[in-house]
């Protein structure tokens, strides 16, 4: 049986100084919309293969196991007992009974850091600009320059106009080489807010003679404006030059000293890495995809440095942890650095020189997984077509939005965590292939569908990747839901309708969680003045 742990008890929990992993296994799309723990991290129990062992690297930390009282919590419980983890209590009466005792819950995804993005543009007076007064710089003589501090695959979708895709932590490690003159006005925008105002006080920060302003609600606000966004631009930072470099080092130094960021050594974290027993450890690595893909130390995980303090839950499972932020030059985790230290993270080393070691490895790392709890028969991309067009049925779990953009022609949707319920609406008795996009998802889920139907149960060999390099067809839409696509948290973009509606909700949820942070009262952010 696993321990039961109360509400009071586990928010004495969240407020000492233990490790602690706090796990809420909902559907993000729940878990979002439903309300959570303010430092729950969302790992979906139809996922939990598959992230688990990165976000939580120890098997013997506390682990505390939320849900919204329908009793997913157990099932985690059960599953996680079985590879090794031994520590585990699951809150009483979930989420719910979590806010009936007095707490508050919190909407939406990466709520600690967004709610620290707006903790630092109040006590750090961050100035920004609204839509209108940057469109009217831009349209005139001044000289300005727009930086977009978010990931290219983001930048790509959407851009303010003329500006430059640099995302988070390599603003202050290449503005030298981007702003040529100090008169330059420096305009750093995101998506919403967050990685605005991150951005922006961030080069603050870094001692940057420039003026700088983030710009207020970021693409969103541009367009509730009602000004037009280019998509599909390409203009990125340059090369770094020796200049940049040398320029970007002695500005940094400054913030290691005033946030009291620390250095470590390979030798250290290889002692840490002995000591995992004890304490939880996580390598990240917070240069760019290809730069870690060229070279990376072992056991390290690629998290981008803006990305890292953006959305922190991502990688970090166990509050309490101690974090190790590797780079080349350690301009850039020492910004990342100083960012977590005020987030709360108390135990955040950076490791530098990267490149210059050996034993480096290239590519990505395969993920650790438990294998499926039963093997199931797998079939080719043409052998599931050929059976498709003989009876079976293609079931995709894929997200919504993955299957909504491309699925195999026929495929209905499903989600792992509510085949019980979803089983009755997949058409036909006869034999089940089950697919995801690459096809590691669907090796699970088909494990779980061969011990609920007496139906034959496959799984497609690659996933709807090797269906598409096969040349197969494919259609798109929600044409055939087994359930609500409720499964993730759909951006503004996202939606098919009142578009501009979703991004003022959103804009407001983001604007209203300093006051909810202070309500619930177990934030650890601080404020380190200049």
């Amino acid at each position: 049986m696993t321990d039961k742990i109360t509400p009071q008890a586990l928010r004495d929990w969240i407020i000492d100084d233990d490790e602690l992993a706090l796990i809420d296994v909902r559907e993000e799309g729940e878990f979002s919309a439903n309300g959570h723990l303010l430092f729950a991290v969302c790992l979906p129990v139809s996922r939990l293969e598959l992230g688990i062992a990165d976000l939580v690297t120890r098997k013997s930390v506390r682990m505390v196991l939320c849900d919204g009282g329908e009793g997913l919590a157990a099932i985690a419980a059960e599953r996680l007992a079985g590879w090794g983890y031994e520590n585990i209590s699951i809150l009483e009466g979930g989420a719910p009974g979590w806010e009936a005792a007095g707490n508050v819950l919190f909407r939406g995804v990466n709520v600690p850091s967004k709610a620290f993005g707006e903790f630092v543009e109040h006590q750090s007076g961050t100035p920004s600009l609204a839509p209108e007064e940057l469109k009217a710089l831009l349209d005139s003589d001044e000289d300005v320059i727009v930086l977009d501090s978010r990931p290219w695959p983001e930048y790509r979708r959407m851009n303010i106009p003329t500006g430059i895709d640099c995302p988070g932590a390599e603003l202050a490690y290449r503005v030298h080489d981007l702003v040529e003159r100090p008169e330059t006005t420096v305009v750093v925008n995101c998506a919403g807010r967050t990685r605005s105002i991150i951005g922006a006080q961030s080069l603050i920060n870094a001692g940057v003679e420039n003026k700088v302003i983030a710009l207020r609600n970021g693409t969103m606000g541009w367009a509730l404006a009602g000004f037009d966004l280019e998509h599909g631009s390409d203009r990125n930072f340059p090369e770094l030059s020796a200049d940049g470099l040398a320029r970007a080092k002695e500005k940094v130094a400054g913030v290691a000293k005033r946030f009291g960021v620390q250095e470590t050594d390979l030798a250290t974290v290889d002692q840490w890495r002995k000591e995992t027993d004890e304490r939880s450890l996580f390598l990240l690595d917070v240069r760019n995809p290809d730069e870690y893909a060229a070279g990376h130390l072992p056991g390290s995980l690629h998290a981008p440095g803006g990305q890292l303090v953006q959305a922190t839950d991502r990688w970090c499972g166990v509050q309490g942890a101690r974090l190790v932020l590797i780079d080349d030059t350690g301009v850039r985790a020492t910004m990342t650095a100083s960012w977590l230290l005020q987030m709360g993270w108390r135990d955040v080393r950076i490791l530098t020189g990267v490149t210059d070691m050996d034993g480096l490895e290239s590519g990505t790392p395969p993920a650790d997984m438990p294998a499926p709890a039963r093997d199931v028969a797998t079939v080719s991309a043409a052998e599931a077509k050929a059976a498709a067009d003989d009876g079976a049925v293609i079931v995709d779990f894929a997200n919504s939005l993955e299957y909504k953009a491309s699925h195999a022609a026929g495929a209905c949707w499903a989600v792992r965590s509510r085949l019980v319920g979803s089983l009755s609406k997949i058409p036909g008795d006869g034999p089940i292939i089950c697919t995801s996009p690459d096809g590691v998802l669907a090796r699970y889920a088909a494990a779980d569908l061969a011990a609920l139907t007496d139906r034959p149960v496959m799984t497609l060999d690659g996933g709807t990747v090797a269906w598409n390099a096969a040349g197969l067809p494919t259609a798109d839409g929600f044409e055939a839901l087994t359930s609500e696509n409720n499964d993730i948290q759909y951006k503004a973009y996202d939606y098919d309708e009142d578009i501009e509606e979703h991004m003022k909700e959103y804009i407001s949820w983001e604007i209203g969680l300093v006051d909810l942070i202070e309500e619930d009262g177990t934030a650890r952010f601080r404020h380190v003045p200049a």
